[in-house]
Parts: C-alpha cells; structure tokens; sequence
C-alpha cells in the first residue's frame, strides 16, 4: 500500500474524550476512528490487525477440529426465553428493538441457545458426535462502563467455539485440547510469556472455569500468581477452598493486575436440555449432548496488544499481526525510484511513504507511530554503497544491508 493512496491521516494529538492508551494511539495512527463510547470503526490498517489476529486464531482452530461458520446477530426472544436468558432483570447487557413488522428481537451477546437449536436438524445419532463449531462474530453487550479503548466495548469482535460431544469424557478430552491450541495462539501473537491460564468461577456449570489473563498496568483483573508462574487464580476464587484444591497457601501468591483475553468453560447439559438437543446412542437410548464454549475477543485482543507493548513513539506491532512487515522510505531521487522498483514487485510487504509533500522527519514519525517492525530507509547516500537502512521498531537498532541481503530477507 503507497501511503499517498491511504485515505487515512495521522494525527499528533490524542482524541479529548479517550483515556485509555490503546485507543489513543490506535485513533492517531489510523487504524481506528471512535463512532460513539464503546464502538469503533476499523479503518484499513486497522482491519489488516483484526484480519492477522483472527487467521492466527482460525488455524489453531482448524488444527483441533473446529469447523467455521457464521451465525446470525438478530436472536428470536423463544429461545432465550426457554433458558430464562431473555429477561432484562436477568441478563442485563441486553440490546433489544422492535421490528416494523412486530416483535421483539435481541442483538446477540453470545450464541449457545441459537447455536444449540439450530444443530437439533443436525445432530440424530451418536455417529454424528462430537461436533467442534467456531465463528468470528460481532457480539453486542449494553456495558454500563466503556472508557478502555477496543479493550472494552458495547459492540465487539469475538471468536466463540463449542464443543457438543456425546460424554462428559468426549468433552475433557476436547477441553484439553482446546486449552493447548489457545496457548499456542497466545504464543504466536506474541503475548505468550505474560499471559496465564487462570483458575476461575466455573458459574453453575462447574467448579471451575479457566480464563486466559494477560499481565497489563491498566487491566481490569486482578490475578493471584505463585512463584514460578505454575499456578493463577483469579481474585474471585482465590479462598481457602480453592487453594487446599491446587495443594498451595496464599503466602505463596503476588497480586498482579491483568487483562483476560480468553475463557473456556463447561456447559454440560445447561443448553441442551432445555432446547432438546438430544442423540440416540449404539443401545437406542436417548442422551442430551454434553457442552462446553470457548472464547477469545479479538478486538481485545487488539488493544491489549497495543496497550501493552506501545512505547512514548507510538505503536510496536508483534510481525505475526503486523498491517505490514515494512515501512519504506525513500530519500533522494535514487533512493525514491529504487524504493519504486522495489515497491513494484514485493507491494504486499510494504507500506511505502510515497508522500511528496511529507519531510523526511514526518515520515519517521509516522513509521514509529505505526509501529510497523522495520523501517527500511533508501537513500542516494546509502545507494552509494548499494545498500539499505533498517530500523528495528521494537528495538531501535539500526543496520545496514546490501541490496541483495535484504531482498533475499523479505521472506
């Protein structure tokens, strides 16, 4: 992408009405533009993050079964009413409106008693079991507070998978797994080594849940971590019933303040009773399938990433998520036409500062405020030399690389 075809600006000055840092930064930088408290727009380069996170997601997805679809956002008040989940007194993050024709209608918070019924034409035998399903999927939630930037919405990107499984056994199993593909996730993304898999509520459903916690300044959460990092409660449950579970004493344990970027929970029969999700088994006995979800906020995950490792520059994108590998800058009427020829055959690497009307300055500026990985500088001076500038964004380092040892890098 040339920069002089991006629609989108850059701006010194943070939005009066943000906060928080992530929003900040992304509404400067252009990846986002605030349309009210709680909802955002995601402009081009935005879009490109949620894209890279969500393909990360998708293949760890894939890699354990799941099978993608997607659902509607418009939800019929028979089916949450069936598992008492339509009243407002109840469920309090409801967003709910009339339509023309009559009726009331929701605008989906989570999908289990959609996903559950629609499966009853799909799910007769035991032979159709288990079943893995995931979505990427804008949920709506009538959040009281909305003052975190993307790290808190009233409208949201999220993955949800469940899992409909013959057996309490089939779905551990499935659990596990699960549990695996989503540390795998963390750790592509870059995020890995401070993110935790942590004891939480497990609600009515089970003892307990797991959330996956991020360690953030700015996080809404507060963790209990033991010394080597093998154990995290969170503060809701950390009590002695927990802890004489897990063998451990609350000596052993530091308060830290976290962020969660993902849950998996047990369901069990909680949906699939009540909306009549049942399977006959090898005997003809008729069976209610056995349940668990799991999820990841996408869009959350976009601003804890950005909270997280942004710098007094501006953004610092992990390369896994990255709009783009490089920010080419091309410096002299060499260095220009050489950044062109470049640009012409590897586009797809590069967003390349083609601005006439930009100083050098402004344009290093905006590579830092981008948080583009490298900033790849090509100037008359280094072409002297038949070499290029490289910047590393998280690092600062600068090196110098021949022509020919940086395209053969690209890839």
């Amino acid at each position: 992408m040339k920069r002089s075809e991006l629609f989108t600006k850059t701006s010194k000055s943070a939005p009066a009405d943000e906060v928080s840092k992530n929003a900040q930064l992304l509404i400067r930088a252009g990846y986002i533009s605030k349309e009210m408290a709680g909802a955002y727009n995601y402009l081009p380069l935005g879009l490109r993050v949620i894209e890279n996170i969500k393909q990360v997601v998708r293949e760890e997805m894939n890699a354990i079964g799941g099978q993608e679809l997607l659902m509607t956002t418009l939800q019929r008040r028979e089916i949450w009413e069936i598992t008492d989940r339509w009243d407002s007194a109840k469920v309090d993050i409801w967003f709910k409106t009339e339509l023309a024709a009559g009726g009331e209608v929701g605008l989906a918070p989570t999908h289990e008693e959609p996903l559950t019924d629609m499966l009853r034409q799909h799910i007769n035998s035991y032979k159709d079991l288990p079943i893995y399903i995931y979505q990427f999927q804008t949920k709506f939630r009538n959040e009281l507070r909305a003052k975190s930037g993307i790290m808190r919405g009233r409208e949201f990107l999220m993955k949800d998978m469940y899992d409909f499984s013959a057996s309490r056994e089939e779905h551990e199993a499935f659990y596990e797994r699960a549990a695996a593909a989503y540390t795998k996730v963390y750790d592509r993304l870059g995020i890995g080594d401070i993110t935790y898999k942590t004891f939480a509520s497990g609600g009515v459903f089970s003892k307990y849940s797991h959330e996956y916690q991020t360690l953030l300044d700015v996080g809404e959460d507060t963790i209990y971590m033991n010394a080597d990092k093998s154990i995290c409660i969170n503060e809701e449950v950390f009590n002695d019933e927990v802890l004489a579970d897990l063998g451990a004493k609350k000596s052993d344990f530091t308060t830290y303040t976290a962020s969660e970027v993902g849950n998996i929970f047990s369901l069990g029969y909680k949906y699939s009773e009540p909306l009549g999700l049942e399977f006959t088994d090898k005997d003809g006995n008729r069976h209610y399938a056995y349940m668990g979800c799991y999820g990841i906020g996408i869009s959350r995950l976009m601003g804890v990433i950005a909270e997280k490792f942004a710098d007094d520059k501006g953004l610092v994108w992990p390369e896994t998520i990255t709009p783009f590998k490089y920010y080419l800058i091309g410096l002299g009427e060499n260095g220009i036409k050489k950044c062109a020829e470049i640009y012409e055959k590897y586009s797809d690497l590069f967003l390349w500062d083609d601005r006439t009307e930009a100083r050098a300055g402004e344009k290093f500026a905006d590579a830092e405020l981008m948080g583009i990985p490298h900033r790849v500088v090509i100037s008359d001076k280094t072409l002297t030399n038949d070499q290029v500038e490289i910047t590393d964004r998280k690092t600062g380092q600068t090196k110098l690389l021949t022509l020919n040892d940086f395209i053969n890098k690209l890839y």
